[in-house]
């Protein structure tokens, strides 16, 4: 199975990778079929536990590989990931103004984006597909950059990271499914709404993929971008909602432990 794997292309690859991130997703989104609620100091400690894995994985398995390639062919190791790092951000930030969504536990007066009449379920869903696009993305150039040769980038820490992202998609499903739920939603349609936020994921890891494949040049800028899409979605979003209840010590462990997670992930695959 594992040389079989192997054995794929890197599109191919990446596409398994983030079905499986998306899984994760529907999995956490079926929580609903058991749960109406879910405890505020779980949740919270789950979405710190999200942002712990992304954090590293920002490092890990997207940054540092991107500062060893620009130092193996002789640029300044430090210039193309920062300009990556600070795309990425700029481009969530971008999406995050011009998309309408609404984070759960938030009244739907306080949206975000461009003005819409769109439904609550709707703007929840896009909220967390904000989420997914760099995570899906980040999976994708993993991959991608496996193929390349670069001993900087290895298909263990491909395969690491989207382990690591499809775990901290658990809670991600939950925090959708659950939520609308509790607003009088069926526990079908709550979980086809969760599930759905992950479908963006092997779209993105799809395209990213093949960007880096075609454009190989890109590569370090690519994997900097995801990271630095990463990072703004954890500051900007997961860190802020997992100590909105002033669960702040219960988050502030979750991220601990994601983190630890992540880097043992990475460093024992990779």
């Amino acid at each position: 199975m594992v040389q079989w794997f192997l054995e794929l292309s890197p599109i191919m690859q990446a596409l398994l990778g983030t079905c499986f991130t998306w899984f994760m997703t529907a999995l956490g989104a079926g929580l609903v079929f058991f749960f109406k609620e879910i405890d505020r100091k779980v949740m919270d400690g789950m979405l710190g536990c999200a942002a712990g894995v992304m954090i590293a994985a920002s490092f890990w398995s997207l940054l540092a590989p991107a500062i060893s390639m620009v130092e193996a062919s002789g640029g300044i190791p430090w210039v193309p990931p920062l300009i990556g790092f600070l795309g990425g951000g700029f481009f969530l930030w971008g999406v995050d103004k011009i998309l309408p969504h609404v984070h759960p536990g938030f009244p739907t007066s306080e949206a975000e984006g461009v003005k819409t009449s769109w439904q609550r379920s709707i703007l929840l869903v896009l909220a967390i597909t904000l989420h997914n696009i760099p995570e899906g993305l980040a999976v994708g150039v993993a991959f991608g950059a496996a193929a390349s040769g670069n001993s900087a980038a290895t298909i263990g820490a491909a395969i690491a990271l989207a382990v690591g992202i499809g775990l901290q998609n658990f809670p991600e499903g939950a925090a959708v499914s659950v939520p609308l739920r509790r607003e009088g939603l069926s526990r079908r349609k709550s979980f086809m709404y969760g599930q759905l936020s992950g479908a963006v994921e092997p779209i993105a890891g799809v395209i990213g993929a093949a960007l880096v494949i075609v454009m190989q040049p890109i590569l370090p800028y690519a994997l900097s971008f995801a990271a630095g899409a990463m990072i703004y979605v954890v500051a900007e979003e997961l860190i802020p909602e997992s100590q909105a209840m002033k669960h702040s010590d219960i988050a502030t462990i979750g991220v601990m432990g994601g983190f630890a997670l992540m880097m043992t992930l990475d460093v024992a695959l990779g």
